[in-house]
């Protein structure tokens, strides 16, 4: 696919998901209201992507509270319906419903694994956050769209960042050393070739067992601690011998995919695609968030999720970055080297990640 195909698809997708969520029949009742309220109707007056600047930017107080069913779109009213959370650390969490995003997303990230280190049929660890985050489903999802059984712990993210902000450091090491036994203990009972963890946690784990030796073939991996560092730490010690595939993701837009293939020029960066057309990330100026930066450039990361069970246009991300150029496997915009937005300083809290 060119890059002037793939602006095309997207184009038409976003047109196609402006007919979707504002038709009456189908949309939420949020985004009904919110047109009724903007006085403008986005069928008839977004006709592509660039387009979607006419929403301003989504606001992230408008995901936490009730009612969770005005973003249950009607077109989905007889579908199951899953609610997600993230955040939380302080105050009400986010939250999104999903019907079959998570299971789609990670289908379309499955095809990026190469099956000679993630072997199809084999069982995987999930070790990274449960509860009410949509990351267990969807790895435990992706071991069985791969013919696997995922085996996952019990993990509470939010209970080690209470312990941080505390300075209960003791009790933090505590708990993800909790974690580590359990994953430990799983490894040892049971034959697992592939799993899910965070930078923190892979670490944690390396230093009382070897993956290689406990029979692991192939982890990916995600977390605001994902650095060029520890990519390269990874790669060349921790993961020595092992597929390593970095990731950034979230509850809001689902998955994005490391460049390939691997590149020695890229000297470790972390270099991430968006699942175009699902979803996309763009690098945004600091003090004008509807000014994308040149390539290159530092910004704040800045999310678009276009997909028939959840609209969010131009969502300010936590992170910020540098604007990376499209690649022969993905053309379009991807980001390099996100990181933690430096300008919310000691408010942001990572915990396990």
């Amino acid at each position: 696919m060119s890059a002037d195909e793939a602006r095309a698809r997207l184009d038409s997708w976003t047109a196609e998901m402006m007919q979707w969520h504002f038709n009456p029949d189908t949309g939420c009742p949020f985004w009904l209201d919110w047109a009724a309220k903007a006085g403008w109707d986005p069928r008839h007056e977004v006709k592509n992507y660039a387009d979607l600047d006419k929403f301003g930017n989504f606001q992230d107080e408008w995901l936490r509270g009730g009612p969770v069913r005005r973003w249950v779109p009607k077109g989905l009213a007889d579908k199951p319906i899953y609610v997600f959370e993230t955040g939380g650390s302080t105050g009400v969490p986010k939250s999104r419903i999903a019907s079959e995003d998570f299971r789609i997303d990670y289908e379309m990230f499955s095809d990026t694994l190469p099956d000679e280190y993630f072997p199809r049929g084999s069982d995987w660890l999930m070790f990274g956050p449960s509860g009410p985050r949509r990351l267990r489903l969807a790895v435990e999802h992706l071991a069985q769209y791969r013919g696997g059984i995922s085996f996952c712990i019990d993990l509470d993210p939010r209970w080690v960042i209470k312990l941080i902000k505390k300075g209960d450091i003791a009790g933090a090491e505590a708990y993800k050393q909790h974690c580590v036994d359990q994953a430990l203990t799983i490894l040892k009972a049971h034959e697992i070739k592939c799993m899910f963890t965070t930078p923190k946690l892979l670490e944690a784990l390396c230093e009382k067992i070897s993956l290689q030796k406990a029979g692991i073939t192939g982890v990916f991996c995600g977390g605001t601690e994902m650095t060029p560092q520890f990519h390269r730490f990874a790669v060349e010690e921790l993961c020595k011998g092992i597929y390593f595939a970095p990731t950034y993701g979230n509850t809001l837009m689902g998955l994005a995919t490391h460049k390939l293939p691997f590149d020695p020029a890229d000297n470790y960066a972390i270099i991430y695609y968006p699942p175009s057309p699902r979803a996309m990330l763009e690098v945004v100026d600091f003090n004008d968030p509807m000014k994308v930066v040149e390539y290159g450039q530092t910004g704040r990361v800045r999310l678009t999720t276009l997909t028939r069970e959840f609209f969010v246009p131009r969502f300010l991300e936590r992170d910020e970055c540098e604007r990376e150029k499209p690649c022969q496997a993905y053309p379009w915009d991807g980001v390099r080297n996100v990181r933690p937005f430096k300008k919310l300083g000691g408010n942001v809290v990572e915990g396990v990640y």
